[in-house]
């Protein structure tokens, strides 16, 4: 059984049955293979995944800088009931942040620092308190558990993206 999950600017269908399974594991394996793509050489982090679209070292630019708005989310949601979070803009960020030119380790040190605390709020409340809900300025009512999923979900939609770059 699938059910439509909210992402961006638009739906995405995700099985929910993986998302149950293990939520730690999910977390945890997704994690271990992100932080292998920080070791990469210059010339891996230069290839993009089709025309057009950004090289590896703006997706992994990316990825940690969703970490930390996706790390936010999900403890405004357990701190301060029924927020409205607003979206975030990829390409502002990207341009305003000058992911061309900022050092990929800081990137790397985000990723795992914003990582190790979803991990340890995910066990502390995916189960216990996963219906606690915000207000996506976009995308409407989300629940806690939703986005510890979104959080595995769109970090291997981009893994997807970096495999298919480095092929």
């Amino acid at each position: 059984m699938a059910r439509k999950i909210a992402v961006a600017d638009h739906l995405k269908v995700v099985p929910t049955k993986d998302y149950r399974m293990d939520i730690i594991e999910q977390l945890e394996a997704s994690r271990s293979k992100t932080l292998r793509y920080f070791e990469l050489s210059e010339e891996q982090l230069a290839r993009t995944y089709g025309p057009g679209k950004w090289p590896v070292r703006f997706v992994l630019h990316h990825i940690a800088d969703s970490e930390t708005v996706l790390n936010e989310r999900i403890r405004r949601t357990i701190s301060e009931r029924r927020q409205v979070l607003w979206v975030f803009n990829q390409e502002d960020w990207a341009r305003g942040l000058d992911y061309a030119r900022m050092p990929l380790e800081l990137s790397r040190d985000t990723f795992r620092a914003m990582r190790a605390g979803i991990i340890y709020l995910a066990r502390e409340h995916y189960e216990k308190n996963g219906d606690l809900e915000y207000v996506h300025s976009e995308t409407g009512v989300r629940t806690l558990k939703m986005e510890f999923e979104k959080v595995v979900w769109h970090n291997e939609q981009h893994l997807g993206q970096i495999e298919k770059a480095l092929r």
